[in-house]
């Protein structure tokens, strides 16, 4: 059962994917890996897994393109962007701040901004778990790896 309420690849769109620096790029790249080496992904009433991600942006839309590995269309959930707008914005700024302080800040600082960063990131984490409820089961680590490539695409570079 486990096997078949998983993805196994992620497709992002590239047409939408935001340019961040080296150290976001790095995140989103350690967050596809993460996601498929260990992930619960379960589109509601569909048992057909696992699954082929694709994710882009369309119109202020999150836009999670669910296929089988056979790549059959299981279905297409559509996200507004809007209430994640802050939470995105505030957590590139703060990623900013603590890439920046890790090359010569002190100790205490660094911590301070990273724990700043994994707050954001839950919160976020826990709003995309929410608005995805009724539509696909998934656990907490999966949409942290998920709400990553939420931020690599929502933002335009």
């Amino acid at each position: 059962m486990a096997e078949t309420r998983r993805i196994i690849d992620v497709q992002l769109d590239g047409r939408t994917l935001a340019r961040r620096g080296p150290d976001i790029e790095h995140e989103r790249k350690i967050a596809i890996h993460d996601l498929i080496e260990k992930n619960s992904f379960s589109p509601v009433n569909h048992d057909g897994g696992p699954y082929v991600l694709h994710i882009g942006v369309d119109q202020n839309r999150l836009v999670l393109d669910i296929r089988t590995a056979a790549e059959e269309a299981v279905t297409i959930i559509g996200l507004s962007l809007s209430p994640f707008r802050r939470i995105v914005k505030d957590y590139f700024e703060i990623c900013e701040s603590y890439f920046t302080a890790i090359k010569s800040a002190s100790p205490s600082r660094i911590e301070t901004l990273d724990m700043a960063r994994r707050s954001l990131h839950n919160e976020g984490s826990e709003l995309l778990q929410a608005r995805l409820a009724g539509k696909v089961e998934t656990d907490f680590d999966t949409a942290r790896r998920l709400f990553t490539l939420l931020c690599a695409l929502s933002l335009r570079g």
